[in-house]
């Protein structure tokens, strides 16, 4: 059998400050595709602070395919046993090479690390590229949760670790 694409590619993930330059213009990146895909009033939930993702609380991460940041996506402690992952994004030149499957896992490993047992994330109906990964690293579908509920564009899931 002939490897694939997201076979063959190198993906470095490195832990990198919410608050630099390339984290910033990946959010940004994020923000400006979600406002286009749910221009809806309230149906966006940007918020993720600095300290949310401190070392020993969270992380954020960043992935690179041939030194080129190209995706992020950040975990942060909501509780003892649950964590939730946060702003996920790959780059459209880098999707369904992959990248979005090894920033999961990286973040499940962290999960893991913090010492929580559960790992919940809120996407949106419209991202079903989105939904399709997620299912595949395991997670379910659950009821809306925390600044979720009543929200009318999300979809939350979850995943015992």
């Amino acid at each position: 059998m002939k490897p694939s694409l997201a076979d063959t590619i190198s993906v470095e993930i490195r832990r990198e400050s919410i608050l630099s330059a390339i984290p910033q213009r990946l959010i940004l990146a994020l923000n400006t595709e979600l406002e286009e895909r749910y221009p809806e009033e309230g149906a966006n939930f940007f918020r993720l602070d600095a300290d949310e993702v401190a070392e020993g609380r969270g992380a954020f991460l960043v992935a690179y395919v041939d030194g080129k940041p190209v995706g992020c996506g950040a975990v942060r402690r909501t509780d003892l046993h649950e964590a939730e992952i946060k702003r996920m994004y790959v780059a459209q030149t880098a999707r369904g090479c992959g990248v979005g499957k090894r920033i999961v896992t990286e973040l499940e490993a962290i999960a893991r690390e913090l010492g929580v047992s559960r790992l919940v994330l809120e996407t949106g109906p419209r991202q079903l590229e989105a939904i399709a990964l997620y299912q595949r690293a395991g997670f379910a579908e659950i009821p809306l949760f925390g600044e979720y509920i009543g929200a009318k564009f999300s979809v939350c899931m979850a995943k015992d670790l």
